[in-house]
């Protein structure tokens, strides 16, 4: 039985779950939306909450822990230096999943893993120069 057993194995070795979700982490924090299934999402939101609460608190210690859960020093530092300013008034709840659907190949649930706060860049719209 699997009760009392939170931790989602996704298939993997543990090692391998491990970097999976770190790099999922980071992707998010250098794209601020990625697309991914949903078992995956579930698992890797988890780990960016905990990360944007070492980036809130933002010692050098909390840089450090970061670091080596997830490897990859340019990402601690957006995440640091931009993602977790910006959560400073949010008590938790930092990201949200949205669903769109089943893929086509295997059928498995697509969803986009993105920041509550999240500014979506501004949508330019091109006036047509009518000729005049």
């Amino acid at each position: 039985m699997r009760h009392r057993k939170r931790t989602v194995k996704l298939g993997r070795t543990s090692a391998h779950r491990n970097e999976l979700l770190a790099n999922l982490v980071c992707a998010l924090i250098d794209n601020k939306r990625i697309k991914t299934t949903l078992p995956k999402a579930r698992a890797a939101r988890g780990l960016a909450e905990k990360m944007v609460t070492l980036g809130k608190k933002g010692t050098l210690a909390h840089r450090r822990q970061a670091i080596a859960t997830l490897k990859q020093v340019g990402s601690v530092e957006e995440l640091f230096d931009h993602v977790a300013p910006a959560f400073t008034t949010r008590a938790g709840g930092y990201t949200r999943i949205i669903k769109l659907g089943r893929r086509i190949s295997d059928s498995s649930e697509m969803v986009y893993l993105e920041w509550v706060d999240a500014i979506a860049a501004p949508v330019v719209e091109v006036e047509e120069a009518a000729a005049e």
